[in-house]
Order: C-alpha cells, then structure tokens, then sequence
C-alpha cells in the first residue's frame, strides 16, 4: 500500500465522517500529512488551523505517568512504595498494600469516581458536584476516598481514573507545586510544547478549539458544562498535533526521562488483552515485539488518538473536537502500517 493510499482513506474519513480536528504524521523526518478541518468555534465558523489546541481528555494520562518516573529517577519514590507512604489522607476502606505502581498500571483495586459499571453518562456525575468547582486534584477526592475497595491490588486490570488522581496529589506533595505546573515546567517546556497546557474551560487562551457534543438532528452543543472546568492528571490537557508529535520525539530521545527510566515507562506491565498490554500510562501492542505504543482519550466533545509505530519510525497525533472521529482516522493509520510491514 503506498502512502498516497492512505492520505486518500484519511481524506475520505474527513470528508464522510464530518470530522472537526487535525492530522499529523511524520514518518522519520519528513512530515507525510499535516491537516485541519472542520471549526474550532462554529457559531462564530472559526476554523480549526494546524496549530488549534485542543482538549485530549485522558490521552494525557502519559504526561501523569511521566511526572511520576521523573520523581523516580530523583530518588524521591519507588514503585513499589506504598500509596499510604505517600500521602497523608485519609481512606479507611481501602487495602494498605495498593503502590504506585498499581496505580500506573490500573490494577490498585481501589474504586473511581466514575465507574463505568454504574453509570453510563459521564454528565451525571455533576448532578450532585457542580463541574465548576474540580479545579484541583484534591477537589475530586469527596467523589471517590470512601468507596470500598472494587478488587484486591494487583489482581486484575480495571481502568481507574482515580488511581491517576492519586497520583497527582502524590506529584503535588513530592515537588510542592501544583501538578499542572509541575508538567508544564519539566515536561511541556523540556519536550517544546510551547502551546500545550491545562487551561480552565472558563479560561481559554486564543486559539483553543470548543469541543461539541452532537444532539439530535445533526446539532452541537459545546462541552463546557460537561468536564470538569479544569483538567488535570487523569485528564484534560490541551495541545496542539504538533506537539504531541514533539512529545513522542522528546521521549524516545530521553529528553525528559533518562534511558533506563524511559524502558521503565515504555515496557509492557499488565495484559488488557490478546496483543495489547498497558505500560505506564500508555498502551502497548505488541505481538512477538511492540508494534505501537499509543494513548488516547475520550470525553464529551473531545477524541483523541496519537502513537508511535518504531519499526517504521512512525509518529501521529489526531485531535478532535468531536466526541467521535479520531478513531476512524487512527484505523486507517493501522491498516496502512499493517500492509507495509507484512502483517
């Protein structure tokens, strides 16, 4: 399959599917495609452009996990130590034994603050805590520190967005600067990401895309009463493609982590499924070697794919300001390195 196939599939997707963001893939260093559609703001029909920034939802997790091998690295914490080691709060029914590593890798047990098992609109969460007022990593602890236990750590893997709370706070009490602006000092500013950060909803800097929640007859509402005002480290970064892409390059460089601790970030540490495993913060697939590591993130108004393929050097970011679309454009990606690496 030649790469004027896929930018063909990828433009079809654009055309077809309605999509509202940015693509961008760099093969090496040459740039293969770099593209926006669709409106940042439609009310006012403002386009999105190649350098619009846009929510990511948990696709940032990977920023968290990072903060956390830099506090490693310092000699500040293990991964082994213990979450009641690390902060002084209080959670009574929860088992003493879940680490800083469960916690990374989804499988501490403890309960979220939105199970997916109960509740299937993430809107009604703030039916009984206004979205307004989660500003800060702590804010969300009344949703989540007196739930029982949903499994003993490290017995299984459950997609926690709780666990990466927690490890905020832990980045907070370890550095003492507010978790945002400890990634955007030691991770956004050493990586280039001069236009990423975590900017209030009622706060966005220029150039920032709304994102749109699809009602009945083809109409949008913005999410602005659907997250939580703020994001952080379970959610909510925003960024532009290009630098996500920079991300990637300034982590396989070791610019953020040292060697050992960016294999540590990267290595495959609990099974998801058939071919597809979750290292810290992000996912793996790998078959008899890693074919992609890659994050991604889903929120109201908000669908997030990027990765990086390294038997081809591969790197992509697809933001958008739907709620779906990236996913559609990420299959393409697949099936194109797919046909060109023989599997």
């Amino acid at each position: 399959m030649k790469i004027n196939y896929l930018l063909k599939a990828i433009q079809d997707v654009i055309d077809k599917e309605n999509y509202s963001g940015t693509v961008f893939i760099k093969l090496g260093e040459e740039v293969i495609l770099e593209k926006a559609a669709g409106f940042a703001n439609k009310s006012e029909e403002r386009p999105n452009e190649l350098n619009t920034r846009f929510g990511i939802a948990s696709g940032c997790k990977i920023f968290t996990s990072t903060a956390i091998c830099q506090l490693v690295e310092k000699g500040l914490l293990g991964f082994n130590t213990k979450l009641i080691d690390c902060l002084d709060i209080s959670f009574v029914n929860w088992d003493e034994k879940v680490t800083i590593h469960q916690l990374l890798t989804h499988s501490s047990g403890i309960p979220d603050y939105f199970d997916e098992e109960v509740m299937n609109d993430f809107e009604e969460l703030w039916k009984e805590t206004p979205m307004y007022l989660l500003r800060r990593p702590s804010d969300f602890l009344p949703l989540f520190q007196h739930q029982p236990m949903k499994s003993e750590p490290g017995k299984v893997f459950h997609y926690n967005n709780a666990g990466y709370i927690l490890l905020g706070l832990v980045v907070e009490r370890l550095t003492e600067m507010p978790f945002t602006d400890y990634v955007a000092e030691n991770i956004f500013k050493p990586a280039g990401m001069q236009s990423s950060g975590y900017y209030p909803m009622d706060e966005l800097p220029q150039n920032t895309a709304f994102g749109y929640v699809e009602k009945s007859g083809g109409q949008y509402k913005t999410n602005v009463y659907s997250l939580p005002v703020k994001g952080g480290p379970d959610g909510g970064a925003y960024v532009t493609a290009g630098d996500m892409i920079r991300f990637w390059e300034a982590l396989f460089e070791n610019r953020i982590l040292d060697e050992k601790l960016t294999r540590v970030l990267l290595s495959p540490r609990i099974k998801v499924k058939e071919g597809v495993h979750y290292g810290y913060g992000v996912w793996i697939n790998n078959e008899e070697a890693v074919t992609k590591y890659h994050v991604m993130g889903y929120d109201p108004g908000v669908s997030f794919h990027s990765g990086y393929f390294p038997e081809v050097d591969m790197r992509y970011a697809i933001p958008c300001n739907h709620s779906s679309g990236a996913f559609s454009i990420m299959k393409k990606i697949d099936e194109y390195i797919g046909s060109i690496s023989g599997r």
